[in-house]
Formats: C-alpha cells, structure tokens, sequence
C-alpha cells in the first residue's frame, strides 16, 4: 500500500538519486486524479489564476482564492506531499504577515508546506517561516511574481546572471528551505544547481538534471490554449473529447433523445 509521502521522504529521494514527481492540482477531482496516478508532490500553484480564473498573470491572486483551492485538494487525502503557492503580497511586506499568512495556510487550507519566490532577497522569510516550523520549499530563476522586473516570462541565469542565480540557491538553502524550484533557466546551471545543493532541486524549463520536474496539469493536458511554453510536454490532448461530449449532450437535448426512460423516474 502507498505511504504518505513527507518532507524527509522527499529529501531521501534527492540522497538516493530518484526523480522527484510534480503536478499541479486546483480542486477535488483533479487532486484525486493527480495523486492516483502516483507523483510525490501536488502543488496547489497559483498558475490557477491564469489557468482556472482566466487571468494573464498570477499576480491578482489573493490569499482567499489559494486557501479555496488548497482545501478543496486537501479534501482529497493526498498520499503525494501537499504543497501549497503563497501568493503574490502575502509574505512580501513584513515578517509578521508572511509567518501568519503561512500559518493560515497549514492550520485553514490543510497544507503541509508552503512555497515562496524569491531568493537571497527573501531569504530572510524564508528563515523565519521556517523557524516555526512551517517547511519551505523556494523558487528562483524566473519567478512569474516578478514578471514586471523580468520584462515577461524570459529566460535568467544567462551570461552575467549565472553567478546571481547561483547566490540564490546557497541562499535559500541555507535559510532553511526544504526544496528549491528551478524555473526557466539554461540546462547547465540547472544541473551545477541540482550538485552543488543538498537539497532536492525540482526544475520546470530548467532542463533534465535537475532531481525533480514539476509541471502545470492542464498544460500537459492540453486544456491551456493562454500559453504554450517550449518546455511543456502535452501527455494527452482531451480538450477535444471534453468538447465532442458537450455538442453530444446538446444534440441529444435538442432532438429529444436525452433523457431516455432509462434516466426517467417512474
């Protein structure tokens, strides 16, 4: 039978050389498709502003819409680790408000760890959030919440922003981050990253030596038409399925054929 997976399973894996798995989950159903399907980690991101809500950016997202999401995956029961986002200015202005946004994040949404942008310059939240032992997982290279600074989704780590990015990991690390996500950044430094730490390395466009991947379910459903990301890989492509059984559903209404006397009670 699966065990529950926890934060010192995940970083056992990283010890013992195996693949970390990651998938984004945003309500019940997909959770419990998701964790069936047997990846480690379920992320409630929140990507879910722009591939649930229909936004272009992440950054609208509030504290209430993630807290909505992650209890909706929690009441799942999850075996894989449940991770949830921090949104965009829920740990960003003080101390104070990041420990008590994450707490609320653990005690109300049910969450076992919680995930924040940002490296040596979020470090100290990073410190303290992981003080009251609240598991961090960081996330640097290309964070989506800076996406104004970065001037859109573009690759870092380049040229003269390798050494900063590097910076970024020790420090995260040695603030206490359980996990590091690597976004958008080239292969090389993703693979110097993922030796150099001893903590899991989990990449998303940061090429293949990284310990883990992580990726966006409904890109890789094919169920996202806002962006298509060269790193995204369509496993299957059901959005056409989804749409042939709804112009079933309205044929049928249509013509009277649905509902049947078999659907009927008598």
């Amino acid at each position: 039978m699966r065990k529950k997976t926890t934060i010192p399973h995940i970083l056992k894996m990283k010890q013992n050389g195996q693949r970390i798995t990651v998938l984004t989950a945003y309500d019940y159903p997909f959770a419990r498709l998701v964790d069936n399907g047997g990846v480690d980690i379920i992320l409630v991101g929140d990507s879910a502003g722009v591939v649930v809500a229909g936004h272009d950016t992440t950054l609208p997202v509030t504290m209430d819409e993630m807290l909505y999401h992650v209890r909706s995956v929690k009441r799942s029961a999850p075996k894989a680790l449940l991770v949830a986002d921090m949104p965009f200015m829920s740990y960003q202005t003080s101390i104070e408000d990041a420990c008590r946004n994450c707490g609320r994040m653990i005690k109300e949404g049910g969450a076992e760890a919680v995930k924040v942008e940002g490296g040596s310059n979020i470090a100290h939240v990073i410190r303290a959030v992981s003080s009251i032992d609240i598991p961090v997982m960081a996330h640097i290279g290309l964070t989506p919440q800076s996406i104004h600074r970065m001037g859109g989704y573009k690759v870092q780590g380049r040229a003269d922003q390798a050494e900063r990015i590097m910076d970024d990991a020790f420090a995260v690390q040695h603030a206490g981050a359980f996990a590091v996500v690597l976004e958008g950044i080239p292969a090389t430094l993703a693979a110097e990253i993922s030796a150099e730490l001893t903590i899991p390395t989990i990449g998303i466009g940061a090429g293949p030596y990284c310990d883990g991947q992580v990726l966006v379910i409904h890109d890789i459903l094919g169920l996202c038409e806002k962006y298509s990301p060269k790193f995204v890989k369509r496993y299957a492509d059901i959005a056409p399925l989804i749409i042939s059984a709804v112009e079933q559903y309205v044929a049928e209404v249509r013509n009277g054929e649905f509902p049947a006397e078999e659907h009927s009670f008598s």
